[in-house]
């Protein structure tokens, strides 16, 4: 197979929709600046691991969560990392991005109030798929780290979602043993939308990376992802799978 064109792939996947879709009572949460700064420089291949530390080194949490991440057990690097930079070096600029990313946006939901998730609950879930992602990227020799990182943000737009439109959702909720369909088509019939496609919208929109944007827009596509030409064997397909384990929605 062929380098994947993630990016033709998420336009075609986006089309014409746009967040100007979604409701204007939503309180759509926003990336750490320091986050959004990191993700925009790291797409220039002049930068240097001294530039992305600076922007990093700005926002105390995420320098202690990428030092402690970068130095765990789980990695198991022979070199310690004493700084940030270090920390790039050692992780690469791919790596460190993703991590960024899903630290810096779950950082931003959890902050949202949500009247119909718990959020504890609902990261705990979201860490269970990522882990489970990155085992099936193991089979399917794909990319782990992406799996991992599109896994535990798949539905990462729901706990503010169901929180601004908390009436429609719980209907899904109360009336879920009558209602067998995927919650994407229950969310299509009411809103003309789902979440798989504002999420990944507000994703582009945030400038991550296109594979990134497409494990969160095809994550609902179930086990028919295996026989996906392009998609059966890569990150997507591992989240797609991982997307199919139990969740307080029952999804």
């Amino acid at each position: 197979m062929g380098k994947i064109d993630w990016a033709a792939i998420r336009e075609e996947a986006l089309g014409d929709f746009t967040v100007d879709a979604l409701p204007p009572t939503l309180e759509l949460p926003a990336l750490p600046h320091a986050v959004t700064l990191f993700v925009q420089k790291s797409n220039d291949p002049n930068v240097s691991s001294k530039e992305l530390a600076k922007i990093i080194e700005t926002d105390a949490g995420l320098t202690v969560e990428l030092l402690k991440y970068v130095n765990s057990a789980y990695m198991g690097l022979r070199h310690r990392a004493g700084n940030v930079q270090q920390a790039i070096s050692l992780l690469g600029q791919r790596q460190a991005k993703m991590f960024l990313v899903t630290t810096g946006m779950e950082a931003a939901v959890r902050a949202k109030k949500s009247k119909l998730i718990n959020q504890t609950g609902f990261w705990n879930a979201s860490l269970q798929k990522a882990l489970f992602a990155r085992e099936v990227a193991k089979l399917l020799k794909t990319d782990g780290d992406a799996a991992f990182s599109g896994a535990l943000l798949q539905d990462y737009l729901l706990p503010v979602l169901t929180n601004d439109l908390f009436t429609d959702y719980l209907a899904f909720i109360e009336d879920r043993d009558q209602q067998p369909a995927c919650i994407t088509k229950f969310e299509r019939t009411t809103f003309r939308w789902d979440h798989t496609l504002a999420g990944g919208c507000l994703a582009s929109r945030w400038n991550l990376p296109d594979d990134l944007v497409c494990c969160i827009l095809f994550h609902h596509q179930g086990l028919k992802i295996l026989t996906d030409k392009q998609l059966g064997r890569t990150p997507v397909a591992a989240v797609a799978l991982s997307a199919l384990l139990p969740d307080q929605l029952r999804q």
